[in-house]
């Protein structure tokens, strides 16, 4: 038993031993702005850690909550982090002793002719067997690092996806409501045209309005009762788009207060440039990546030196079957291996060059995804910034339009003006309200925008029940 002692006081030693090839991983500098160049809205918390539940719609909140818990790319994406942490599992068990058991019986004959009067042989033995390689250059070890930088990088970009989807579902959510409300200003316009229509064509028939009057007011009656179609369209494809993302088939999609009676939340957390590196989950996936991919380097490096493996076995072994729990029968061995390139072509040399290279292109792709999150920040805050200033000239422009309506009604009722008038002023009033609707909808979808841009900041979704 002494060889399984010898085996068993290295395993112990060994992790103190040995030495570790190619660089270690540190973070590379990244030029990065010290304050947002947008003003950011007054009263913002720099360390505000809220997401959607800033709109404080209970609807949108169990939308959200009902993606999480059932939407499907997300759930492939809590079994991509599965097989990520089985793969960091065998690579720590890559650098543990493995230990195995075998077990034989032989009967043999010879020829008579080969081995004259050699009879019958039988030979039984069993065996515990221990095989470990001892990683004297760290390529286990770098394996280990770059499998476990890999799971990070699996659970930052499942933290991306669900960041997209939570931002994709809110989006969505509020264009259902600007279509809702689209759809009732194209229904309320065609109810009074059509009635307008009616009592042009009977002042006509009278005598008392020209056929070009009529003829127009059928036009905007038209128009109105075409667009009503068209926005009850894009509403389905909506409603669907979002059943979608929830995993469920096509059905009606429940609503909150109507967006016209909402205040936009006034505090958004969008804190300094500096935090964003840590929590944009789509530049700490970049970063992981990096992190793997330069211990990969040390992985190449290692394989350019020798490897030394330990085998082992200790069991019995007998001529009869009978005779294998006797004192004598057990037998022990200890092997050590050391084994090593001598002359490749240059193979593990361009196994060095190929990680560095792939190193340095995660280094870029790193670079590239904080340089696109504090661009995807900047247009945010500007789009917020520019869509409130148009909401609320949209709202001046609707509430202009339909005093006009007013006025040009009174005119055309007293008769100081011609129909065409009253029929060219609503349809600016019918473009106003649906140009403000629009308006409406861009500056909350603006918010959503920012809230993804800035990485969110709600509890993470629960994983899949097994």
């Amino acid at each position: 038993m002494r060889p399984l002692r010898a085996v068993l006081l290295l395993v112990a030693l060994a992790p103190a031993s040995g030495c570790l090839l190619g660089p270690s991983y540190s973070r590379r500098p990244i030029e990065k702005p010290e304050s947002w160049i947008e003003p950011v809205p007054s009263g913002v918390a720099a360390d505000a850690a809220t997401g959607f539940a800033l709109f404080d719609d209970p609807v949108l909140d169990q939308l959200i909550a009902t993606a999480f818990e059932r939407n499907l790319d997300l759930a492939a994406a809590w079994w991509r982090i599965e097989e990520a942490r089985a793969q960091l599992g065998i690579a720590r068990a890559s650098s543990l002793p493995s230990f195995g058991y075998s077990a034989g019986a032989i009967r043999a004959e010879p020829s008579e002719l080969v081995q004259p009067s050699a009879g019958t042989v039988e030979d039984y033995s069993a065996a515990l067997d221990v095989a470990w390689e001892i990683d004297l250059f760290g390529r286990l070890r770098r394996s280990t690092e770059a499998a476990r930088a890999e799971l990070l990088a699996t659970e930052a970009g499942r933290r991306a996806l669900a960041l997209a989807l939570a931002a994709d579902v809110a989006a969505t959510y509020f264009t259902l409501h600007a279509l809702d409300d689209q759809v009732a200003i194209a229904e309320r316009t065609l109810a009074g045209r059509r009635a307008s229509t009616a009592l042009i064509r009977s002042r006509f028939q009278g005598g008392v309005a020209s056929e070009l009057e009529l003829r127009q007011a059928e036009i905007e009656e038209a128009t109105a009762e075409a667009a009503v179609p068209s926005l009850e369209r894009s509403r389905a494809r909506a409603e669907h788009a979002l059943r979608v993302l929830l995993a469920e088939i096509p059905g009606p999609v429940p609503r909150g207060a109507p967006l016209a009676e909402r205040a936009l939340p006034p505090d958004v957390p969008a804190g300094i440039p500096s935090e964003l590196l840590e929590r944009r989950p789509d530049v700490v996936a970049a970063e992981e990546l990096l992190h793997a991919a330069t211990a990969r380097i040390g992985v190449a490096e290692a394989l350019r030196w020798p490897s030394l493996s330990l085998t082992g076995a200790v069991g019995v072994e007998s001529r009869e079957l009978s005779d294998l729990n006797s004192g004598d029968a057990s037998f022990s061995n200890l092997a050590a291996n050391l084994v090593g390139p001598l002359f490749e072509f240059g193979k593990n040399r361009r196994r060095v060059e190929a990680a560095r290279a792939g190193a340095e292109q995660a280094a870029l792709a790193w670079q590239q995804a904080a340089l696109v999150a504090f661009r995807e920040v900047e247009d945010a805050l500007v789009d917020l910034r520019t869509a409130r200033l148009e909401q609320a000239a949209r709202e001046r422009q609707a509430a202009s339009a339909g005093a006009a309506v007013r006025l040009s009604r009174a005119r055309w009722d007293g008769g100081v003006t011609s129909y065409l008038e009253v029929l060219d002023l609503e349809r600016s009033q019918f473009s106003s309200e649906l140009a403000e609707s629009s308006a409406r909808e861009a500056t909350f979808n603006s918010l959503v925008r920012l809230l993804k841009a800035l990485g969110g900041g709600w509890e993470s979704p629960a994983p899949p029940a097994r």
